[in-house]
């Protein structure tokens, strides 16, 4: 189950089980240990197509993000791994929810009611990662243990697998429903209101 640090930083470690993710709330920090994967369009459109992926997500955690690796020695390093947008996904990422039984989805932005609705149902959170902050994101990460399609999506679009220590986000959509970015939306538009009324 997840382990509260000092400070009111929740720790996750994989395999993120369900019950563990149930108990997270929107507002809560996190701080992440374990292996997540990156996947962005391709890789989304790819999988609703019906393609073959070696990675198993259940109770898994995918990152939409573009990373910048090198390899240096033969080894690969991530030089940054900022999140990227992740209303792009909006059409895919119900299905990967529904199918992939992954736990947790990490991005920038929000996404969509359909997206909130698969997260409640099946049980997984959207991870708000700190924005602007692609180096820092990149050095939670330990170790790559490898990547999947290089060759036919390119290093951006690619589903690298990186092993994190540390990594830190904050629930933005939880799995009873709730939204950060509904409240950001429905307080600003209540401003809006009391301004122009």
């Amino acid at each position: 189950s997840p382990q509260k640090d000092g400070g009111d930083m929740i720790e996750l470690k994989y395999p993120f089980d369900e019950k563990s993710i149930r108990s997270l709330k929107a507002g809560d920090a996190v701080s992440i240990t374990g292996v997540i994967h990156t996947g962005r369009d391709k890789f989304h459109k790819y999988f609703a197509d019906g393609g073959r992926i070696n990675v198993d997500f259940k109770d898994g955690a995918l990152f939409h993000c573009g990373p910048v690796v090198v390899k240096r020695g033969g080894e690969w390093k991530v030089v940054a791994a900022g999140p990227t947008t992740s209303v792009r996904e909006n059409p895919y990422e119900p299905g990967f929810i529904a199918k992939s039984g992954v736990r947790i989805i990490i991005g920038k932005g929000g996404m969509d009611a359909a997206t909130l609705e698969a997260m409640r149902k099946y049980g997984a959170v959207y991870i708000q990662a700190v924005g602007g902050a692609a180096a820092i994101s990149a050095a939670a990460v330990k170790r790559v243990q490898g990547v999947d399609f290089l060759d036919e999506f390119g290093a951006a679009e690619a589903c690298w697998h990186f092993e994190v220590e540390g990594f830190r986000g904050v629930v933005a959509m939880d799995s009873s429903g709730t939204s950060l970015f509904d409240r950001v939306a429905s307080s600003s538009q209540k401003k809006f209101l009391e301004f122009y009324n």
